[in-house]
């Protein structure tokens, strides 16, 4: 690519004006196609430039946001790390723009997604990779179900609450015959001790994964029953006794209770 057009890209890609944006898209489509995407880093690196467009402040650029992350995911495996290491930076628009990109790009982001999480100590970076994780639809993310019961026990108030809700978004994506028996019972476990959380939040995202969990099959009918007995304590109408007195709890709670 010539300095010329590396510069036209990033000037077109740099404006927040809809059809500056598009050309600029247009010339990045027409530069892959001419030099292959192994060969396309210097466009990845402009192209995630528009990973910070601000979808609350400009609306009508969502559809610029989502060809650019079809853009990159297209680019094939060798982007995952440049991807995963994006990942942690302080913008949350990036972030997920970055995780998007990832979930798309699906199985053969786990792996690396989970060496990125063992070597983090850092709990609101692990939170948004199990996040990311969440996204990637494949029976493959099995591979990362221990992050999500290891990090729902977390002290850290947000690490705590995203496990809790990948643990549902993993029991999308796991058929139930792919779940040994000691995942199934950590799962169902786990989620039973956070639905005694002192926060309404991690108590919401319990029920609303142990519905999942009967939404796609994972739980037994004996099971099914005591999901079905909860969510009725959970929504009774009195509050003295067992109802949960936070709405977004007895909200989930409903919603469960469609799947027992």
């Amino acid at each position: 690519m010539s300095k010329n057009s590396y510069d036209t890209i990033r000037t077109l890609l740099a404006s927040t004006k809809l059809d500056e944006l598009q050309q600029g898209l247009k010339l990045v489509r027409s530069e892959i196609s001419r030099i292959g995407s192994d060969e396309s880093k210097p466009l990845f690196e402009i192209l995630s430039t528009i990973f910070y467009i601000d979808p609350w402040d400009h609306p009508e650029l969502m559809p610029i946001l989502d060809e650019a992350i079809s853009l990159v995911v297209g680019f094939g495996e060798w982007v995952i790390p440049f991807l995963v290491k994006n990942l942690d930076t302080t913008d949350i628009k990036a972030q997920f723009a970055v995780a998007q990109a990832l979930g798309r790009i699906g199985s053969d982001a786990i792996k690396p997604l989970m060496a990125e999480y063992e070597s983090s100590v850092d709990p609101a970076f692990r939170s948004f990779i199990l996040y990311t994780l969440g996204k990637i639809k494949s029976p493959k993310i099995i591979q990362a179900a221990y992050i999500a019961i290891e990090s729902a026990q977390s002290d850290d108030f947000e690490l705590r609450d995203t496990a809790t809700r990948a643990i549902g978004k993993f029991a999308e994506s796991i058929p139930p015959s792919h779940l040994s028996e000691e995942l199934h019972r950590e799962f169902i476990e786990k989620l039973h001790t956070n639905l005694a959380d002192t926060n309404p939040g991690i108590r919401a995202k319990a029920i609303r994964s142990l519905g999942k969990l009967a939404k796609y099959g994972h739980l037994n009918n004996p099971e099914r029953e005591k999901l079905k007995g909860l969510c009725n304590l959970i929504m009774g109408p009195d509050d003295n006794y067992e109802r949960d007195r936070a709405y977004v709890v007895r909200k989930e709670a409903a919603e469960a209770l469609k799947y027992v």
